[in-house]
């Protein structure tokens, strides 16, 4: 009798969607257990909490640092002077300062730049997103695409990337105040959706408006799988319960109102959530080239590692598998993002007040593609 009930609930479990399981009960596959397809080696260290990077046409690579500088590393070195520091009235205080930044797809003609920066104004903090220009090496800012995005020394969002659709996509924090998120007169809590000379596009879902989703508690992920063209996004929970979200234009996710496996007409629930465990995931992208192709990694700050989901391209809010890669071993990752190259590169930020940095901290790791 016994066998035959554990038996029962065992099919139970194992037919639950992925959505609905803690991280830890999804199952591995068997192409989990192949051979490693990437070298591994250090781009960069003793850097001070590096949050975003991006790469030129003539390999340079441009990254963000939290507390208000953008570096380069040109040649397979890190330049001793940054391309730009910011002076108040930036700030970098908790979660805030120097966040996302992007190269202009057209980058090499025009040298444009975006940033995403936290500001204090009187008592106020904000956010907003700046366009600068760059000239051998240094930069200046040229305008302000889009401002008073509500900030706080927690929940700023801040993840910029530039779309298969040539548009800006900006995440924001709810800026520790859940209400936010769901209204629709706020900028905090949302996707935002620009065009690249800070306009407003005229098909995006909410005419006048920049917002693209909504309901959202601290996004700080984006990618679009290169297969299907599907906007993707990570985001943290308030206890554990952090989400990776299909993103759909219009669409609100809920917060606070639901999260996790939670339901409410009207509202889009996660694809994949943590469950009753902390992953505090961050950066995030789809692999385009080796045998990872397809794969979706996102970078895993409290959880300390990085995630590897296999999405089925034939049903994108249909999670195969998500499995755990490095776990503990560079400490907190704040971003990944794939080069031209196919090579992927981690940004660890055991320098941000809550890590324990170790030798050499903060780095730039880099898996470089093997050849096969």
């Amino acid at each position: 009798m016994w066998n035959k009930w554990l038996s029962i609930l065992l099919a139970m479990i194992l037919s639950l969607p992925v959505a609905a399981c803690e991280a830890n009960n999804v199952a591995q596959s068997e192409a989990n257990q192949q051979p490693f397809p990437y070298t591994v080696e250090v781009a960069a260290q003793q850097l001070d909490v590096p949050w975003e990077l991006d790469f030129a046409a003539d390999g340079r690579i441009f990254f963000t640092e939290r507390p208000g500088r953008v570096r380069i590393i040109q040649a397979g070195k890190l330049l001793p002077e940054p391309l730009i520091s910011f002076p108040a009235p930036f700030v970098s205080e908790g979660e805030g300062g120097l966040l996302g930044l992007v190269l202009d797809p057209q980058f090499a003609q025009n040298h444009y730049v975006y940033v995403y920066q936290t500001y204090r104004k009187g008592q106020d903090t904000y956010n907003r997103v700046l366009r600068l220009r760059e000239n051998n090496n240094q930069a200046v800012i040229d305008r302000v695409l889009i401002d008073k995005i509500p900030g706080s020394a927690i929940h700023n969002g801040g993840r910029i990337k530039i779309g298969p659709d040539q548009r800006l996509y900006i995440t924001t924090g709810d800026a520790r105040r859940p209400e936010l998120a769901q209204d629709r007169a706020s900028l905090a809590g949302k996707i935002l959706r620009i065009n690249l000379d800070g306009t407003i596009p005229a098909d995006n879902p909410f005419p006048g408006s920049p917002i693209y989703s909504w309901g959202h508690r601290n996004p700080q992920g984006i990618a679009w799988n290169p297969q299907t063209g599907f906007l993707y996004s990570s985001e943290h929970g308030q206890s554990a319960h952090d989400e990776i979200n299909r993103i759909e234009a219009g669409a609100n996710y809920g917060w606070p109102e639901i999260q996790g496996t939670e339901q409410r007409a009207g509202m889009k629930s996660p694809i994949l959530q943590s469950g009753d465990i902390t992953w505090a995931p961050s950066g995030m992208t789809f692999v385009s080239k080796g045998p990872w192709a397809g794969e979706l990694l996102v970078a895993n700050l409290r959880g300390e590692q990085l995630q590897r989901i296999s999405i089925d391209p034939n049903q994108p809010d249909t999670v195969r598998e998500s499995t755990a890669l490095f776990q503990q071993q560079y400490g907190r990752l704040r971003d990944v993002v794939e080069a031209p190259d196919g090579s992927l590169y981690l940004l660890t930020n055991n320098r941000d007040g809550r890590g324990e940095p170790k030798e050499g901290d903060d780095k730039i790791i880099r898996l470089a593609l093997k050849q096969q």
